[in-house]
Formats: structure tokens, C-alpha cells, sequence
């Protein structure tokens, strides 16, 4: 698990940018293309597996119907995402009470992990 403040992750959207549907560091990016767009949580959100979140809606019970789970709380429903996705190499971040899912590939991208 890697935990940031929240100035540490707003920092690290801030960061980046968006460009074919790939975050980029904005410092590698060169001139800024047209179609660029800034990364705020909503965006963030698009490149992660699940997410639990009080700002945005992470869908906790669709994501649990996609893995074919079943719970009796949404407490519950959490856990069992994180340990599926926990399981198969994924990384949880955690900003304060949120908590975001990301694959393996996306957090050394971005430096969450070596």
C-alpha cells in the first residue's frame, strides 16, 4: 500500500497530463498537444481498476457484480475488490480515506513503486 497527503496527490495529478488516453509526466511531455487535457481525480479515475472515493463515485457495487461477488455492505464489497485486485499484483493507494486501485504497470509509471 502507498499512502500520500492529499498534497502529495494533488501535486502528483497536477503533474500530469492526458494524451491519447495515456497519462503522461507533463515535464516529458513537450509542447502541449491540442487534444492534451489536465489530469484532475475525474480523469485519474478513468486509469484505475476500482476506487472508493468521497468525491467521485467509483461504483462499488457495479465493479463487485463485474467480478461476480457478492456482500452484504458496501464496507464489505470494498474489501473483497481490493483483495481481488491486491491478488493479481495491483496497488492500492491510499489518500486519506480514499483509496485507489491501480495496475502494476500504471503505479512504476508513475513512480508509486520501483
Amino acid at each position: 500500500m502507498i499512502e500520500l497527503d492529499a498534497q502529495n496527490f494533488n501535486a502528483l495529478l497536477e503533474s500530469l497530463l492526458e494524451r491519447k488516453e495515456t497519462l503522461i509526466f507533463r515535464k516529458d511531455a513537450g509542447k502541449r498537444e491540442r487534444n492534451d487535457e489536465d489530469v484532475d481525480l475525474y480523469v485519474f479515475s478513468g486509469h484505475l481498476e476500482a476506487l472508493r472515493s468521497d468525491e467521485i463515485d467509483g461504483d462499488v457495487w457495479g465493479t463487485l457484480e463485474d467480478l461476480e461477488y457478492e456482500a452484504g455492505s458496501e464496507d464489505e464489497a470494498w474489501e473483497l475488490i481490493k483483495g481481488f485486485y491486491l491478488e493479481r499484483g495491483c496497488t492500492l493507494l491510499k489518500v486519506n480515506a480514499d483509496e485507489y486501485i491501480l495496475n502494476d504497470v500504471l503505479a512504476r509509471k508513475l513512480g508509486l513503486v520501483s
